[in-house]
């Protein structure tokens, strides 16, 4: 295949995944499941069978995932959630692993260090299916907090699980036994945490203080401190997943030059790395060679993963925050699992463990059905569960434009379905002075606003704010959008 033919079938590939990604918006499913679809049904004509290769190129994109992550993710509303979220990355991993290693070894016969792989394979959740879907589900903060950290920092000591794991299958286990592994990946994870809060720091002091000739500049030099952290935590052998994900925090919060640009770019970066992900994981997938064992060992351990072990971890680590038994159900139902527990299986898969294969089957079968039954059903699970009345407004989208002569921002913000913006006046949104609402798009139709105008759903707005307000203000209408006209009255906080 020569170079011109490749950079069309990719820009095809592409341009269908994008649609299905809009497809999955709609249906209220992570895209991924559709990309897999395009990878499977490409695979007939373009096989992939280098586990090595797979292996190598899913731990590169989930690098870029993580990082989008890391850049798109709200320190200010998610501080509060950390501490139960990182208890889930931890010791909800490690109770995720020891129940699915019973049932690997009791129920499905596997030998101990096989039985231990698969726990460890299983145990993350995905951030990628948790973000796609939920940031379109009205969820109260604390749950959508700790859902979306829980799923950007339980990677990294995954990563290492699963390779000591592997080895130990392979017969090479640590001379210190299972002690000397959680020190391992405790010491690891806490250097490589102080890694990325360093390089984060570090890159923030930088790219304030030199001026780049290209506004298009300063997006790309983020990604590539994202990218150092990684590399660097590689070379010094700590955990270089925690370090990217803690670094792209630090820099996405920083009032750093083309702050919103750089989000959007990553975001895009991160869109790219999971299209390419997810259709490579398709291709190297063999329909043809399941069986209808592998098929219902997936299934078995699917339906125990959703039903025993994912909410025994939650309670474990829930109940020292007195988390009420609703959301604690919610927080088990939506442990989606995704790209990750595959990209998992691919470890073992080239190492040329005899068992692999099957194991990388059994991952595939239960995160596809299991995907399938959960995602869509999120929604019409909180409001049964009473968490979410279903009329919870959805995060408002922001762009800004900067107009650096003057030093003010141009904000396009949208009034989307169910947001508490409706039905409000532009006096009653109590802008700060020299703040204007100097237009609004309805129906197609733009329109001149005076203070008496009032707020519609699917109005865009376009603002004219200092930048020295800009935060303020996004606060400001994030504060309505959630909680209506009197949200201060209300006691309702602005969200940074």
């Amino acid at each position: 295949m020569n170079l011109d033919t490749l950079l069309l079938i990719t820009a095809a590939v592409l341009l269908v995944a994008i649609g299905a990604a809009r497809l999955g918006t709609r249906l209220g499913l992570p895209s991924l499941l559709l990309f897999l679809g395009l990878g499977l049904g490409l695979g007939p004509f373009f096989p992939f069978n280098d586990a090595q290769l797979a292996h190598d190129l899913g731990f590169a994109a989930l690098v870029l995932i993580l990082g989008e992550g890391g850049f798109t993710t709200r320190w200010s509303e998610r501080k509060r959630a950390i501490r139960p979220a990182g208890l889930l990355a931890t010791l909800g991993v490690a109770v995720t692993i020891g129940a699915m290693t019973a049932f690997g070894y009791f129920v499905l016969q596997l030998d101990l260090a096989t039985a231990v792989l698969l726990g460890a394979i299983t145990a993350p959740t995905d951030s990628a299916a948790v973000f796609s879907v939920l940031r379109a589900v009205p969820l109260p903060a604390r749950v959508r907090g700790v859902l979306e950290a829980e799923s950007g920092l339980n990677d990294a000591p995954v990563v290492l699980l699963v390779s000591a794991a592997t080895a130990w299958a392979l017969g090479s286990a640590p001379a210190g036994g299972a002690w000397e592994v959680i020190g391992l990946v405790a010491v690891e994870l806490v250097l490589g945490v102080a890694l990325g809060l360093t390089l984060g720091f570090v890159g923030v002091m930088v790219m304030r203080h030199v001026a780049l000739p290209a506004s298009g500049l300063y997006p790309l030099t983020a990604m590539g401190w994202v990218l150092l952290s990684y590399g660097t935590g590689v070379w010094l052998h700590v955990s270089g997943f925690a370090a990217v994900y803690v670094c792209a925090i630090v820099l996405g919060n920083s009032n750093l030059p083309h702050r919103n640009a750089t989000r959007s770019f990553a975001e895009g970066i991160g869109w790219i790395a999971q299209i390419g992900l997810f259709v490579m994981l398709g291709l190297l997938a063999t329909p043809a060679r399941l069986t209808t064992s592998t098929v219902l060992a997936g299934l078995a351990a699917g339906l125990f993963l959703t039903l025993v072990a994912r909410p025994l971890s939650v309670w474990v680590c829930a109940v020292w925050f007195k988390i009420p038994w609703q959301e604690q159900a919610f927080i088990s139902w939506a442990g989606l699992r995704g790209a990750v527990p595959i990209i998992m299986a691919t470890v073992p898969l080239a190492s040329t463990l005899p068992q692999a294969p099957a194991l990388f089957d059994m991952v595939f079968v239960f995160v596809v059905v299991f995907t399938l039954a959960q995602a869509p059903s999120l929604a019409w699970c909180a409001r049964v569960l009473g968490i979410s009345s279903g009329d919870h407004a959805v995060d408002i989208e922001v762009e800004v434009a900067p107009l650096d002569r003057i030093q003010a921002d141009f904000m396009q913000i949208n009034v989307p379905e169910k947001s508490r913006l409706h039905g409000v006046s532009i006096l009653e949104l109590r802008l700060p002075r020299n703040t204007v609402v100097s237009l609004i798009i309805r129906d197609g139709e733009p329109f001149a606003p005076n203070s008496r105008d009032i707020l519609k759903h699917g109005d865009e707005l376009l603002v004219v704010v200092p930048a020295t307000e800009r935060d303020g203000v996004e606060r400001r209408f994030r504060a309505i959008g959630r909680g209506g006209r009197l949200a201060k009255w209300n006691h309702e906080p602005d969200p940074d």
